[in-house]
């Protein structure tokens, strides 16, 4: 797959890809972007596809996964053959929160693709794996979403950190988390607006992330009942209410605490028998009543 053959003069190569989007090219032709496996982002020409005629029109939407023949050409590569490898288009298009989902996705794919022609398979396998997810409904689609932008990022050199110096690179450890910044600043490069999280707080989210693991983060409500939102790292995290951090992703609701990997709270007071001890009928006491 990927290699190129000679036909009549004419290079030609195989590769799978998804569709990230289209424009109209001409009165028949349409031109489509696709992250491939071997030759990462692709522009090519779809002849004729806009006509009713068309023998292979539907299966150049976006979200759609294929396998596709084309031959090279000076400026667009054209499209020859096309087989449909998976038709996510069909399953996302019934369902709005998980096709505006993964729009924000293949978006997000074509940003993070350099346009060098060079082999991406990690960002062509966390697409479709994000995709799939997307269609057989695994997590609500905000969540998949999230966990697919915090993957991509890393994947293209933006990972989070929560030990050098987000400004001048210096090793830490560090206190000063500044969102804005994107991520903590040692004490030379501290900026007004910096909090100071707990050490091992920065640790343990640090580790979590780094094992793939969903972590949910409080936001506090007007009549003081949690809601949640998914953590991705310190550039998700805004300031709120109370001298707070808060994450900015999108609210999951108060039972989302029952779904995920891990949950941050305070430190609690816990007696032998697994009792609370403190005063109850707090936020936190309400939000534990929902965890399995």
């Amino acid at each position: 797959m990927g290699a190129g053959r000679q036909n009549g003069g004419v290079s030609l190569f195989r590769d799978q890809g998804v569709v990230l989007r289209t424009h109209k090219l001409g009165e028949a032709d349409r031109i489509i972007t696709l992250l491939t496996r071997q030759r990462g982002l692709v522009r090519a020409a779809a002849k004729g596809v806009r006509k009713t005629s068309s023998r292979f029109g539907g299966r150049l939407e976006p979200f759609m996964h294929v396998d596709l023949q084309l031959a090279e050409g000076r400026t667009l590569d054209v499209i020859t053959q096309v087989v449909t490898l998976s038709a996510f288009a069909r399953d996302l298009g019934l369902d709005y929160p998980a096709y505006t989902a993964g729009t924000a996705i293949l978006e997000t794919a074509e940003r993070l693709t350099p346009h060098d022609g060079e082999p991406a398979v990690q960002q062509y396998q966390l697409l479709v794996g994000a995709l799939a997810a997307l269609s057989a409904r695994r997590q609500p689609p905000s969540t998949l979403l999230d966990s697919y932008q915090l993957r991509a990022l890393a994947v293209a050199g933006y990972a989070p950190s929560f030990s050098g110096c987000a400004r001048c690179g210096l090793e830490g450890p560090h206190r000063n988390l500044h969102v804005p910044s994107g991520g903590v600043l040692c004490d030379g490069c501290r900026l007004p607006g910096s909090s100071a999280p707990p050490a091992v707080t920065l640790t343990l989210l640090a580790a979590l992330l780094a094992a793939g693991k969903r972590v949910l983060l409080p936001v506090l409500l007007p009549d003081l009942d949690l809601d949640w939102a998914v953590h991705t790292g310190d550039a998700g995290l805004g300031s709120a209410s109370r001298g707070l951090l808060e994450p900015t992703g999108p609210r999951l609701g108060v039972d989302a605490i029952a779904t995920p990997d891990v949950v941050l709270v305070p430190g609690l007071a816990v007696s032998p028998t697994g009792l609370r001890l403190g005063r109850g009928g707090g936020s936190y006491d309400r939000a534990l009543t929902r965890v399995p």
